[in-house]
């Protein structure tokens, strides 16, 4: 693994300095004896992840092909909308940065591995965090979002990678490229 670069998940959050207000909420798996599985994406009982403030608006889904990036130069952000992704099928790196003046994690990165059938979870995006994300399985990647508002194209904001100014713990900008290069070392070993 590439030193600069860490990837969070369920197993390693409590160490990995995850940025104020992120929130990664583990999904149970029901297996029944069909061999088939049922998992529970989103309750108005589930603290933290819904409640005032995180009610329960709209919700969809994208697909994006193996080795792509939402979007590849561009971080998106909303101003008043969190954004709540659950991974269904595949796997993707989901880039949050923080940008806001206010925040104690102001400057930082975290890059979050998800994979939709080893340990699924919903990953909670605050307001005003820059994100995207690339996927990195060999399979299509399906993303549910249930964000905390109606889609309005006025409230998505877009900054080019380059006037958002993210960086990696050694200081290198951030590219999906960068993030690419690791994945395809670690499958040809």
């Amino acid at each position: 693994m590439i030193k600069f670069m860490e990837f969070t998940s369920l197993k390693n959050k409590e160490r990995a300095g995850i940025i104020e207000d992120v929130l990664l909420y583990p999904l149970k798996i029901n297996q029944d004896e069909s061999g088939g599985i049922l998992v529970e994406t989103l309750r108005n009982d589930w603290v933290g992840i819904y409640g005032r403030g995180r009610e329960f608006f709209m919700q969809y889904y994208s697909v994006t092909d193996p080795d792509v990036a939402r979007d590849e130069n561009i971080w998106h952000y909303h101003p008043v909308q969190e954004d709540r992704f659950l991974l269904v099928q595949g796997e993707v790196v989901v880039a949050v940065a923080d940008v806001r003046k206010e925040s104690s994690t102001n400057g930082k990165l975290n890059l979050f591995l998800m994979k939709a059938y080893l340990e699924p979870y919903v990953l909670l995006i605050p307001a005003n965090t820059l994100h995207g994300f690339l996927v990195v399985s060999k399979e299509p990647a399906i993303l549910l979002n249930f964000p905390t508002g109606l889609y309005n194209l006025q409230e998505e904001k877009r900054i080019s990678h380059k006037e958002g100014k993210v960086k990696f713990l050694d200081g290198t900008f951030f590219s999906w490229d960068l993030v690419r290069k690791v994945f395809k070392n670690s499958s040809s070993q």
